[in-house]
């Protein structure tokens, strides 16, 4: 199900994903060879999770987190790896491979680059799980499952949501160029918003050139009276770039962070959309470790939703404390 906060109050808030997943029985505890006794459940599982996050983007520290507490919770050894390269993030999964993890979560921003990498882990027979990018090619490159929100959705709900806030004339800021989650964002966005979306690329990795690249945007077309962000530490940025430029353009995003919370109840930032990252990752552990201790796959071939949410002034405060210790 599509779980969405109705503007002022958190308790519009639909039943989300399904498969939000309470197992308390742990594995037992002993090393990949299985030198130790595993209480019946076999040896120590290894899964590896590779992603194409950039330096610095807080959205996959909670990401991490939720995988983390998963992985604790189960008794997992959780190895993480990320490059925002398509090739070079194959290469990582590559490493997995050949390191004979038991399972592997992946990104799939630029599914192109993964596809004979992960017909390699398919011939390995090691299970694969999707997250967060690359719904739709999903299934067609082997994972058993993904876990996200639909982007094409999630873009619409922010397409609305930028005419709530009375904008005609709009930015939607792509951060990494080929990514086909951002694109169906934009996509998804100009599908419900009236006025006029154009799309800005900037360079995601280099927070200056972002900065620059908005700011020299308002500064030449005065007309732009709205921005949308797709991704927290980008609408922070842009909230600076509306200032320099003398703008008056409003403000919309995706993804949560505790600066980004701040932001919303200072009224800087309009409305974020929330895609429950730490559910990402808690639940794609979870589904490898139920997969290889009980058969289970989660989803019936469809994806399992985490979002999308969303968040303004008014319900801010509600997810604060999540926020602020890295969870939301």
């Amino acid at each position: 199900m599509r779980g969405v906060f109705s503007r002022g109050s958190a308790k519009g808030l639909a039943v989300l994903a399904a498969g939000v997943l309470a197992l308390s029985a742990c594995s037992g505890s002993g090393g990949k060879e299985a030198e130790e006794d595993t209480g019946g459940e076999g040896p120590r599982l290894e899964i590896a999770m590779v992603t194409h996050s950039a330096p610095g983007d807080t959205f996959w520290d909670i990401v991490q987190k939720g995988a983390q507490a998963a992985a604790d919770k189960d008794d997992v050894e959780f190895l993480y790896s990320a490059d925002p390269d398509g090739g070079k993030q194959a290469q990582l999964v590559q490493a997995a491979i050949d390191k004979k993890v038991d399972g592997i979560i992946v990104t799939l921003a630029k599914p192109d680059a993964m596809k004979d990498v992960l017909a390699r882990a398919a011939a390995a027979n090691i299970p694969v799980v999707s997250i967060n990018s690359g719904q739709e090619e999903s299934a067609g490159l082997g994972a058993l499952a993904h876990f996200g929100q639909d982007e094409s959705i999630a873009g619409e709900a922010a397409g609305t949501e930028l005419g709530e806030i009375g904008a005609k004339k709009a930015l939607c800021v792509i951060h990494e160029q080929g990514n086909v989650g951002l694109e169906a964002r934009c996509d998804g966005a100009r599908k419900t918003f009236d006025g006029d979306l154009e799309n800005l690329f900037v360079q995601g990795s280099n927070m200056p050139d972002v900065k620059s690249s908005i700011t020299a945007k308002l500064q030449s077309d005065k007309g732009i009276d709205g921005i949308l962000t797709l991704g927290a530490p980008f609408a922070a940025t842009a909230v600076d770039s509306v200032k320099e430029a003398g703008s008056e353009a409003r403000i919309g995003t995706f993804d949560l962070n505790k600066d980004l919370i701040a932001l919303l109840k200072a009224g800087d930032i309009e409305f974020a959309v929330d895609q429950q990252p730490y559910l990402q990752g808690y639940e794609a552990v979870e589904a490898l470790w139920l997969l290889k201790r009980n058969g289970n796959v989660l989803g019936g071939g469809r994806p399992v939703l985490t979002g999308p949410a969303i968040v303004t002034k008014d319900n801010a405060a509600e997810l604060e404390e999540f926020a602020n210790r890295g969870t939301r």
